[in-house]
């Protein structure tokens, strides 16, 4: 959970109208939410209780911060521990892998009373609608699917999207890719198998791969994965043209 902030500049393209947006800072983490209200006093409550939670489970059990593979927690962790272990055995990772998507679940069930929520934390989304909602594929300003193609989620649902990187922003990866974006029941869920997914692209020749996991990954909606001129998809997905 430790690293240099980064602007986030693809946050000044986003057009959600009938919400109010705000932001929540707490240590690294940065949160753009939007909601039928504001609602930030307790998000900020939730995230700074959570990340606590988890920075001190990891001060006693320093293996938990530094794996980058899979292991069991102690049965008295806190349950946003529970939930970044369980999906990173699922994805095959280490539970920091997971993190941003935990939080986002955490505040997610917290304010599971609203009908609307999106919460974006570095690019990792936990999206609750009763409207269509179109999510943007951001995979760096170089790349030519960038702002031009978006994933449309239907309302009604509740969606975890998640993007890793090998070359955009601080998150490690093993990988190269531009990004692949996972869909899936959860944000946690999504976040361990972005990062799992991205840890195994190399160069475009490896995104056929990639896809070809997705009949085996339960809960799990669609895969994009993007490198060079390359993007491909699997599942249950409908893109749009931004531009």
């Amino acid at each position: 959970m430790v690293g240099l902030y980064q602007e986030r500049c693809y946050r000044k393209i986003v057009r959600c109208e009938d919400l109010h947006s705000f932001s929540v800072r707490v240590g690294e983490s940065d949160l753009f939410v939007l909601a039928g209200e504001n609602r930030s006093a307790r998000i900020e409550y939730i995230l700074r209780q959570e990340r606590e939670n988890i920075l001190v489970y990891g001060k006693e059990y320093p293996e938990f911060a530094k794996t980058l593979f899979p292991l069991v927690v102690k049965p008295f962790a806190p349950p946003v521990c529970h939930i970044m272990a369980s999906v990173s055995k699922i994805a095959g990772v280490g539970p920091m892998a997971a993190v941003a998507g935990a939080l986002n679940d955490m505040i997610d069930e917290d304010l599971s009373e609203n009908n609307e929520l999106i919460i974006e934390n570095g690019g990792d989304l936990s999206i609750r609608s009763q409207k269509d909602r179109v999510a943007a594929i951001y995979a760096g300003e170089h790349s030519p699917f960038t702002n031009r193609i978006g994933l449309i989620l239907p309302g009604g649902c509740r969606w975890g999207v998640c993007t890793s990187s090998g070359v955009i922003g601080p998150s490690i990866s093993l990988g190269k890719a531009d990004a692949v974006t996972v869909i899936a029941e959860t944000s946690a869920l999504a976040d361990a198998w972005a990062t799992a997914l991205a840890n195994r692209v190399q160069n475009e020749n490896d995104i056929e791969g990639v896809l070809d996991l997705f009949n085996t990954m339960e809960g799990v909606k669609g895969i994009i994965a993007v490198k060079g001129e390359k993007l491909g998809i699997r599942g249950e997905i409908e893109l749009v043209p931004l531009k």
